[in-house]
């Protein structure tokens, strides 16, 4: 008797035990809002009173899921086997918004999605967001855009933290740059709420 297998099913087997890409970290590192919401809590917002919090431009080197490190002001090194679970940018948005929204009382929307037309518009830049080997600090620098209502006028503002890091591996630095997220973050809630 004759068993023959479907080569979609061979070639399966064949290659079971081969990796392809780069090797996965053991874990992923995530940036966590101290400022949390109360479950059960509701908010409404009418047309017009939201927040919308923008995911922040970046420059290159925080376009990778890695930590960067400032090794001297022309050399960027990352931290060995550190990985974020998400872009940073979309990480540090997710503190903005969970910030805003437990400091401000305000209702908070999402860029995409959103059904009425926001308030008041965050966006910016997030500057810095790693290490600086020199200063063996985690920086977190975000330069902020600040729309109110239907004026054609944008205030803006540097926020920035400095959180000493006395080991450098991605479980430390990556809990001193959520210190210094959160940091931000409720600086900018502040002028947000003002």
């Amino acid at each position: 008797m004759r068993l023959s297998l479907p080569l979609s099913v061979l070639a399966a087997l064949t290659l079971a035990g081969c990796a392809f890409g780069p090797k996965v970290p053991p874990s992923f590192l995530a940036l966590p809002s101290t400022a949390q919401v109360q479950p059960g809590a509701s908010r409404t917002a009418a047309d017009g009173q939201a927040v919308l919090v923008g995911v922040p431009s970046v420059p290159a080197e925080l376009g990778a899921l890695r930590i960067p490190v400032r090794v001297t002001p022309t050399e960027i090194a990352y931290v060995k086997d550190a990985q974020w679970a998400d872009a940073p940018a979309r990480l540090f948005r997710n503190v903005l918004a969970d910030t805003v929204t437990a400091r401000t009382g305000r209702v908070v929307i999402e860029p995409r999605g959103a059904n009425v037309t926001p308030g008041i518009r965050l966006g910016g830049r997030l500057q810095t967001f790693g290490l600086d080997a020199a200063t063996r600090t985690a920086v977190v620098t975000y330069d902020a855009s600040l729309a109110r209502g239907k004026s054609d006028t944008v205030e803006t503002r540097r926020f920035q933290a400095s959180v000493p890091v006395t080991t450098e591996d991605g479980p430390t630095i990556a809990a001193a740059l959520t210190q210094g997220a959160n940091q931000v973050a409720s600086e900018v809630a502040g002028w947000v709420g003002g």
